[in-house]
């Protein structure tokens, strides 16, 4: 180890383009490089500084990621507490910087938004904790002009520079899917993290790039998670318009809380992490991991997909057809939550599911579930515990977690 730079100001995220390391501090983008090869910074500069900070609690900003146009997306958190310095413009909001250094402020509603990234087709998405106005955490797209249900900060939309209109008041104690008809330009997730089952606080995230070196996972998100010091699973799909998708377990006992998380060129994924504010299961104050993929495949839920009828299971391995084809094998309930200015939401309007049949294919990897009711704005959560293996295994992780947004039409192809 040696040190390449020091005086930085929280920086939560680096991102290396053209030649420099970029990152953000506390109340700038910065860009540095080391500009006569003795591996230490000694070039610094301000690409933009036109948000402000008041210097109360939490004003952290994360990023920066590119998107597929070349601008740099940053989330900035809402502060936490009392506010003895007043407000600022722009606390809760998702603002890119172009590539000339303009700072548009185009996403409003988020909360404590630790996780931004750009997809492999450059959409942008990130994570929220939960808490209040945010009954559950979340992976989120990023689109500009839309509103994510957390009132603090909305007032920003009155300055001219604001690519969200004002939503107007928020109504507080509706069911999520309620707001949708009450809040024109309020976004729905594309997966909600059910509280304490699916970790606490999301942080960084990634998409499985790496060519089948991580294991059977291509394509998919992974997502540290502070508390839990643990990493998540998230396979989307697009759904009429909105993606959306399911949510697995993946990975605990982690030395520490993760905070970020990346490639390296072997396919192994590097874990950051802290403890730093918020304690975490893992115990040290901080650590860097490296994980690396066995070679041996687990049997585990592969992907859960929406179907017209209920849901298409992929296995990792060959399922038993036996206990694969019985209904009993499977459980399912569905709950939604409200947006409401108390801290989190517990699960409501819960129903249970059933299953009214289970039907494998001829490779034996996947498991069509017919299941009622589904329903719009609820997470679908399934326990699967019944099913084993070609040679008699359980499964890893036997539940996952379907948010449903949008049905899917009738048009599209199963």
């Amino acid at each position: 180890w040696s040190l390449f730079a020091e005086g930085l100001q929280e920086p939560l995220g680096l991102l290396h383009h053209d030649g420099w390391i970029y990152t953000v501090q506390r109340g700038e983008l910065s860009r540095m490089r080391d500009h006569d090869g003795d591996d230490r910074m000694d070039e610094l500069q301000t690409v933009c500084d036109t948000w402000k900070i008041s210097g109360n609690y939490h004003e952290y900003a994360f990023g920066p990621r590119l998107d597929g146009q070349g601008n740099f997306w940053i989330t900035l958190n809402k502060p936490f507490g009392s506010e003895p310095f007043g407000r600022q413009l722009w606390r809760g909001w998702a603002v890119y910087v172009t590539p000339d250094g303009e700072m548009i402020p185009a996403v409003a509603g988020l909360r404590s938004p630790a996780g931004v990234q750009a997809s492999p087709e450059g959409e942008m998405f990130y994570t929220d904790n939960q808490g209040e106005w945010c009954g559950a955490s979340k992976l989120a797209h990023l689109v500009e002009g839309e509103f994510h249900g957390h009132p603090w900060g909305i007032d920003s939309a009155h300055d001219p520079k604001s690519r969200v209109q004002h939503p107007g008041e928020i109504p507080d104690g509706l069911l999520m899917h309620e707001v949708v008809e009450e809040v024109p330009n309020f976004k729905m997730p594309a997966v909600w993290f059910p509280y304490a089952k699916m970790g606490k606080s999301p942080a960084g995230l990634v998409w499985d790039t790496t060519g089948g070196k991580f294991g059977p996972y291509q394509g998919q998100v992974f997502v540290g998670d502070q508390h839990d010091s643990s990493l998540l699973r998230v396979a989307l799909e697009k759904v009429d318009g909105h993606w959306q998708g399911a949510c697995f377990p993946f990975l605990k006992g982690l030395d520490s809380g993760v905070i970020r998380v990346a490639w390296m060129e072997d396919g192994s994924m590097i874990t950051g992490s802290t403890n730093r504010g918020w304690a975490s299961l893992g115990t040290r104050p901080y650590s860097l991991q490296r994980v690396t993929w066995n070679g041996k495949v687990p049997f585990d839920i592969q992907r859960m997909s929406l179907t017209k009828d209920g849901f298409q299971l992929r296995f990792t391995q060959p399922v038993d057809v036996e206990t694969a084809s019985d209904p009993s094998s499977y459980r399912m309930e569905s709950y939604t939550y409200k947006l409401h200015s108390p801290y989190g939401s517990p699960e409501v309007d819960q129903e249970r599911l059933e299953i009214r049949s289970a039907e494998v294919s001829a490779d034996r990897q996947e498991v069509s579930l017919s299941v009622s009711p589904l329903r719009e704005g609820y997470v679908h959560e399934l326990i699967a515990d019944g099913v084993r293996s070609a040679n008699d295994q359980p499964l890893l992780h036997p539940d996952a977690y379907y948010t449903l947004i949008r049905f899917r039409p009738s048009s599209d192809d199963e």
